[in-house]
């Protein structure tokens, strides 16, 4: 095993191992938060007729799947915090998988949107190709890719015990176009206050209609056997 991959491997463990501590308390401090106009950006692009298969990406405690839910779509979770994933499970009675955002194990071709809100920024960069390559492979043909990330000036590295990458329009929209995503649009949050007081940087992209749904380095990525 490389020591990149122990890197990886320690920045996975501890950024769980915090969410795995402070899951209530986090709870609390999110529940009620107002997400709706997120929420919105991405039902808004998906094409076809709803219902819309969705993959709820770092779902956390569920209270976005319960909010898919309640609209009446098929909405599943991912998450890595075991806490969290129960939790999801208990709040939403959706579906949740329990996977390591760096040893994702998706379906191929299978989700409409994917709904990654406040959970990107903690994959690290050397990572972030595969998991946007995997990302693309699980989204059907014309899917819609939702995220919203604390943006800064690409500084990265830990921050009160969690691993984030801080990303900036530029060089975020770089790595999603090396992906095969192209943008539909980009927003700061919250909405009508200054740029210095928006520190969520939401964007909006489609997987292009024909792409090969494939994994890093052209590899195929393997059909997921969720729990």
């Amino acid at each position: 095993m490389t020591s990149d991959s122990h890197d990886l491997e320690k920045v996975s463990r501890l950024t769980l191992e915090y969410y795995e501590r402070r899951a209530a308390e986090f709870w609390e401090g999110t529940r009620d938060h107002d997400v709706s106009q997120n929420i919105a950006a991405l039902l808004q692009f998906i094409e076809g007729p709803p219902p819309f298969t969705l993959l709820d990406f770092g779902c956390g405690p569920g209270r976005d799947l319960e909010a898919f839910a309640a609209r009446g779509h098929i909405a599943i979770g991912i998450e890595g915090a075991a806490h969290f994933a129960a939790m999801a499970r208990a709040h939403s009675g959706c579906e949740v998988w329990q996977q390591d955002f760096l040893k994702l194990d998706l379906p191929v071709s299978r989700f409409d949107g994917v709904f990654a809100n406040a959970s990107l920024f903690h994959v690290p960069s050397r990572a972030l190709p595969d998991v946007l390559l995997r990302l693309r492979a699980c989204l059907k043909p014309g899917g819609v890719l939702f995220s919203s990330n604390p943006h800064g000036h690409n500084e990265e590295g830990w921050n009160g015990g969690r691993y984030g990458v801080y990303h900036d329009l530029e060089n975020w929209r770089r790595y999603l176009s090396a992906a095969g995503f192209v943008e539909l649009t980009h927003y700061y949050r919250p909405a009508g206050l200054p740029r210095e007081q928006q520190p969520w940087l939401a964007s909006v992209w489609r997987k292009p209609a024909g792409v090969i749904s494939a994994g890093a380095a052209g590899a195929p990525v393997p059909a997921g056997r969720p729990p």
